[in-house]
């Protein structure tokens, strides 16, 4: 294998780390919206038990990244797709805690019956869930169209969650021996909605990646 042959190996390599670690993210904020709505306790600490997965994840990928650094000294679109490469790590890591804190507060609520519907908390899962899952396939494809359609669905998210958290400080009012879950539910939207936003901070850096400039997806 020649050096170059070598060096798109270990670009291609960090890539295929990159997503392996977007996919264990997305399925185990998948799993923590299942284990919330049949409040199952044994899988929300599976959830928190095995996030050492992310964290070592994260770390290989900047390990990896660094040597890419060191020994290659990429420029242009090489040094941007390693750069790109850590911050996405980041996200899709703090995404994956994301799970876990819904986990946590899942195992918090326990059996208790909802007090009310959480089906908005469900929508916004399926739409956070939806943006990872484009939000991946825009990094490997580098198509900026689906980046920026991550957007939108972040501005749905927001109207969601707004929506959902005056629903429940009502409810909060009328039945304050209710107070304890409430707050875990608001806890939850509130780890969707900036689940969400790591998730736009990713379409960003994927658009940095392909354009070469910056771009807010938020204006």
């Amino acid at each position: 294998m020649s050096v170059r042959e070598k060096y798109e190996a270990d670009l291609q390599g960090l890539n295929d780390k990159l997503i392996e670690l977007g996919e264990f993210t997305q399925g185990a904020f998948d799993r923590s919206l299942q284990a919330l709505e049949n409040q199952n306790i044994n899988d929300s600490l599976a959830i928190m038990d095995e996030d050492i997965k992310a964290n070592r994840l994260e770390e290989e990928i900047n390990d990896q990244a660094i040597l890419l650094i060191a020994k290659q000294q990429p420029v242009a679109m090489d040094l941007r797709r390693v750069i790109v490469a850590i911050k996405i790590a980041a996200d899709l890591e703090r995404i994956a805690d994301f799970a876990v804190n819904i986990a946590k507060s899942t195992i918090r609520i326990g059996n208790d019956p909802f007090v009310k519907s959480i089906k908005n908390i469900k929508l916004m899962h399926t739409k956070t869930s939806e943006m990872i899952g484009l939000v991946l396939e825009a990094f490997t494809d580098e198509d900026v169209v689906k980046a920026k359609r991550i957007a939108e669905l972040d501005d749905t998210i927001d109207a969601i969650y707004g929506q959902t958290i005056q629903e429940l400080l009502s409810i909060s009012a009328k039945s304050p021996d209710k107070l304890s879950q409430i707050t875990q539910l608001s806890f939850i939207c509130r780890y969707l909605e900036r689940a969400a936003d790591h998730v736009t901070n990713i379409s960003e850096n994927i658009f940095y990646l392909v354009k070469g400039t910056r771009y807010d997806m938020n204006k």
